[in-house]
């Protein structure tokens, strides 16, 4: 420990970036996107060369090992380091310049490829080689993996696109490589000339050969290309700090040629005679990794095939010939650029959807890419399915199938013994049977700890030692990324699982998804970095705290990573009661993004109130989690004594408001929502008491009542029935509007009777049990964490609605009512009404079949009563009744009232969908609602920032208002006038209210405004 300390110190006392050797900084950097774990010493975001420099002399001088580090997305575990990690992507993450007319540009390491194809895309430009993790992959780590992306059949890979790098040795020489040896270190040249035969014939001939160096790119007749030698590098030869990149001519006009085949075999035999069309791409993707095969052609496997023109006619020209050409099942030829995203999409998403197979179990990369000459892609692909079926494994096959190059995740056990030696006679097994198709073992990614071990396999051993001769002249000292690519760690060994328990951990959380296993649902972040993205992409919210700090600790992948440092128990060392874990998890604004926009389905918003639930057991919490918290006991407190009034003058006293707040917790920026004069069920209460009056007129008169032809009961969630109850009543007049019957949930609670095998015989609502209660969702109770208040309440709400649950399973032979309850009519019954007291309870036969859904009009209370109860209650068979009888607004009306037509009212919208909304509840019933409606325009993506009680919360107010402006804000600002600013959440409209003066509705005030009118 005094060791680190004092290399700490040094580092602190020469760099001018940020140096890091404290728990979060270490345990953030431990893994990349491999299997494996390296732990730091210490983490140092330099500024600049010179910092560089500064660190690679003191830890020459100590013997520390350096490791460079981009994105992190690396998958063979080059990116960990037992020494001081470089994180290039805080300060050396600068475009230095673009060149249009020589179609290049310099970039420091730290770039994000996207940044860069933003800053080409208005010349007509690109950047040629394209990873699926495009919007997080950096240009360093590019070079020193050589990456490749869907687009290599066309531009090749990275060493392709690489003109010059700056370089400082190990030693700290600083050189600019490039050809005819340019900047080739002391040594290189000399090495070369007294191999030239063995590099002539050593290496196979394949466009996607990354394992190993390419040192035959020194070759005179190459040009002795220092540069593109050092490409796949590693980081083992030299620290980059920064680089000069061709840039090639993007296409004007695109189309993508969809190509089904039988299986992947089929379609990779296909790829190969397909690239003499010159086309862009040639992907290949199985069923296995397809979410739907909606708009795809017939098949089991499919091409994605995609040509490039001047304009759409030849793009759509050449797709044409392609099909023609194509010896497919079925064919489509796709030119709109959305639907093309939305393809490309899927098949970007499956380094992440790869990790789960089709039953749920884990899949883990080690055999990524493999490569092999395009012609054998087939005859690879049945050998490599017997080779799986022969160890008993399986894995979905996809990637490049033009190049040759195969991505597959593999359901290895890596955590007992019996399935790491496993995965260590697989992988040797494999190795031989790449080389014996005359491949490589990587075609993309690198041979980091995973294939190091594996090189004389495909070099042979002299091959090999040549490679080790070659790092000894740029590194002397082995300082640089010590045991990758020579010199290799075993490749079981620093399996990233080795420090998680084997036995489940206590958890609040059923984890339905992953067993039940908390270790398990931290696994599902596999570090492929999409929560990286900085920018959000259409509808998408993950991750929006990592987009206002710009800070991996605000990530969903950061956040991960402590998580499982805090099982592990060796960085992050006091479990549950970690500050650290705490401090990452405070920013997270719990939007559920992550639930639907990861890959893996990461659910960082269950994870952080598992969390703060055993943080905070037994212990004082935030005054946030005991004001907003508990946030409807106190509403209904003011409701039954009828103070809102008062308490609405009080908080806008100033001094009060002020007390109050610094009190609760509350950010002094924020305003106090001011409080209904009348809750919505009060109001409610008198529509229904006049609406039994008309019905028993009706009789009395001897007619039938005009009954509803659908029923639906109206739930009174804390933010409608105190805050804004006007919804409420709107959503009810369009209901009703639209013939379906509004029923308010019950108040009381009621008394089953039950046999002794649990069948319900009978139930009523005992006069000798008064106590009003309400329906509740748990929601503030579940955000802060009290995930014992949150069961208590959702079991008493289950119990106050189990009547309305009940399926025929449930019910004896002769369901009567209990003999001994006499059933009481609804509180403040009135005498004039003339109904029979007992229609307002009776065995539950009276209600239609299917019983009457819930319809939730926040779409956060709706989130967590269809996600969060049943897996809070997951052994509890009315949580799942519940959950699954949840309707949003506009879920009711089109399966309640499905011939019914909205009012046209012909105004443009703005807006954002509500991140619940977007990542659990879905929003396609409500697009076809506006659309319905004449509600033009789409809604933006990301996250109001408030998110219920986080903006509010002392601490948080510049982050909200930071994810406000990213989306939500500038949309607002830049709409015409005249424009409906559509909020459907109460957090969302207080936003927009507090933040740019505008009032946001919910559209079921919108339809009822329109009805009106």
């Amino acid at each position: 420990m005094t060791e680190l300390s004092g290399l700490e110190a040094e580092l602190r006392g020469t760099v001018r970036g940020e140096v890091g050797f404290d728990v979060t900084s270490r345990a953030l950097v431990t893994m990349d996107a491999s299997n494996y774990r390296r732990v730091p010493a210490g983490v140092v975001a330099p500024r600049d060369a010179d910092d560089v420099a500064a660190v690679l002399e003191v830890c020459r001088a100590r013997g520390v090992p350096v490791v460079a580090r981009g994105g992190g997305t690396s998958i063979a575990g080059q990116a960990t380091g037992t020494g001081v990690v470089l994180d290039f992507t805080r300060h050396m993450n600068r475009l230095v310049g673009l060149d249009p007319v020589a179609r290049t540009a310099v970039v420091q390491p730290g770039l994000v490829l996207d940044r860069l194809q933003e800053a080409a895309a208005p010349h007509g430009l690109r950047f040629g080689p394209d990873p699926s993790t495009h919007g997080r992959c950096t240009l360093g780590g590019m070079i020193g993996n050589n990456s490749c992306g869907s687009h290599s059949v066309a531009w090749g890979t990275t060493a392709d696109s690489v003109r010059e790098l700056d370089v400082i040795t190990a030693r700290g020489r600083r050189l600019r490589l490039g050809q005819d040896w340019a900047g080739a270190p002391e040594g290189l040249r000399e090495l070369v000339s007294g191999d030239l035969a063995r590099l002539r014939t050593g290496f196979p001939d394949l466009p996607r050969r990354i394992s190993g160096y390419a040192l035959d790119a020194l070759l005179p007749e190459r040009g002795a290309d220092v540069a593109r030698s050092f490409c796949g590098s590693e980081g083992t030869l030299g620290i980059l700090t920064e680089a000069t990149v061709r840039l090639v001519e993007s296409p004007r006009a695109r189309a993508l040629a969809v190509l089904g085949y039988a299986d992947e075999s089929a379609a990779a035999e296909a790829a190969a005679g397909l690239l003499a069309f010159g086309p862009l791409t040639v992907e290949g993707m199985a069923a296995d990794l397809v979410p739907s095969p909606a708009g795809l052609p017939r098949g089991g496997a499919w091409l994605f095939v995609e040509t490039g023109g001047e304009s759409a006619d030849e793009a759509r020209a050449r797709a044409d010939t392609i099909v023609r050409a194509a010896d497919a099942l079925d064919t489509s030829v796709i030119t709109g650029p959305a639907e093309q995203r939305a393809l490309w999409r899927i098949r970007e998403d499956a380094a992440g959807t790869a990790t789960r197979m089709p039953d749920g179990a884990e899949a883990w990369p080690g055999w990524e890419d493999c490569a092999v000459p395009p012609a054998r892609l087939g005859v690879y692909l049945r050998d490599f399915r017997a080779l799986l079926s022969a160890h008993g494994l399986r894995g979905t096959p996809y990637g490049h199938f033009g190049d040759g190059c195969i991505h597959v995740r593999i359901d290895f056990d890596l955590l007992g013994e019996e399935g790491v030696a496993r995965f260590r006679r697989f992988s040797e097994e494999l190795a031989e049977l790449v080389v014996a198709h005359g491949g490589s073992l990587s075609g993309e990614h690198g041979d980091g700890l995973a294939r190091a071990e594996l090189l004389p396999r495909m070099y042979g051993a002299e091959l090999v030692a040549l490679f080790e001769r070659a790092k000894a002249v740029w590194d002397p000292d082995d300082l640089l990324n010590p045991g990758v690519l020579v010199g290799p760690a075993p490749l079981d060994a620093n399996l990233r699982f080795s420090v998680l328990p084997r036995e489940p951990v206590d958890v609040a959380f059923g984890y339905p998804s992953d067993g039940g296993d908390f270790s398990a649902a931290i696994r599902r972040c596999v570090g492929v970095a999409k929560c990286r993205t900085t920018e959000v992409s259409g509808s998408s919210v993950m991750c929006p705290s990592f987009r206002a700090t710009g800070e991996e600790e605000h990530s969903t992948r950061g956040r991960a990573r402590l998580l499982h440092e805090m099982l592990g128990g060796e960085v992050v060392t006091d479990g549950w009661r970690s500050t650290e874990v705490r401090d990452a998890l405070d920013l997270c604004l719990s939007c559920k993004g992550c639930r639907s926009d990861c890959p893996v389905g990461v659910d960082m918003a269950t994870y952080k109130a598992e969390f703060l639930h055993h943080h905070y057991e037994g212990r004082r919490r935030p005054a946030a989690h005991y004001s907003m918290g508990r946030l409807p006991v106190w509403l209904r407190l003011v409701a039954r004594t009828r103070t809102a009034p008062v308490v609405n003058a009080l908080a806008s006293v100033r001094p009060l408001a002020a007390l109050a707040k610094r009190l609760g917790g509350i950010a002094p920026e924020r305003g106090i929502p001011r409080l209904a004069a009348e809750p919505f069920s009060r109001w409610e209460r008198r529509r229904e008491r006049k609406r039994l009056r008309g019905w028993a007129a009706e009789v009395r008169a001897g007619r039938r009542p005009d009954f509803p032809s659908g029923m639906a009961f109206l739930w009174p969630d804390t933010f409608t029935e105190y805050l804004s109850p006007q919804v409420g009543r709107a959503a009810v007049r369009v209901l009703e509007a639209a013939g379906v019957g509004v029923m308010e949930l019950p108040a009381r609670g009621w008394k089953a009777r039950r046999s002794e095998d649990g069948r319900l015989e009978g139930f009523g609502m005992s006069v000798l049990s008064p106590r009003r209660t309400r329906a509740c969702c748990g929601l503030t109770y579940l955000s802060t964490g009290q995930l014992d208040r949150a069961r208590a309440v959702l079991r008493e709400t289950l119990d106050l609605l189990e009547p309305f649950l009940l399926e025929r399973s449930d019910l004896g032979p002769d369901v009567e009512l209990d003999a001994d309850d006499e059933p009481e009519p609804e509180p403040e019954p009135d005498p004039e009404s003339g109904l029979d007291p007992e229609l307002d309870s009776g065995s539950g036969d009276e209600f239609p079949s299917p019983p009457p859904p819930f319809v939730v009009l926040e779409p956060s209370c709706a989130a967590a009563l269809r996600s969060d109860l049943p897996e809070l209650l997951p052994d509890d068979p009315r949580a799942a009744r519940l959950a699954a009888r949840v309707l949003t607004f506009a879920e009711a009306l089109e399966q309640l009232a499905p011939d019914w037509t909205p009012p046209r009212l012909n105004r443009p919208v703005t807006g954002q969908t509500h991140c619940h909304q977007h990542a659990v509840l879905g929003d396609a019933p409500d697009r076809r609602l506006r659309e319905a409606a004449a509600l033009t325009g789409d809604l933006s993506g990301g996250c109001c920032g408030l998110a219920g009680n986080f903006g509010f919360e002392k601490g948080h107010f510049e982050v909200s208002r930071a994810c406000a402006e990213e989306q939500l804000l500038p949309a607002v600002r830049e709409a015409a006038p005249g424009t409906v600013v559509l909020a459907d959440g109460f957090s969302c409209r207080t936003q927009l209210e507090q933040l740019a003066g505008v009032p946001g509705r919910h559209l079921a005030e919108v339809l009822a405004e329109g009805l009106e009118n």
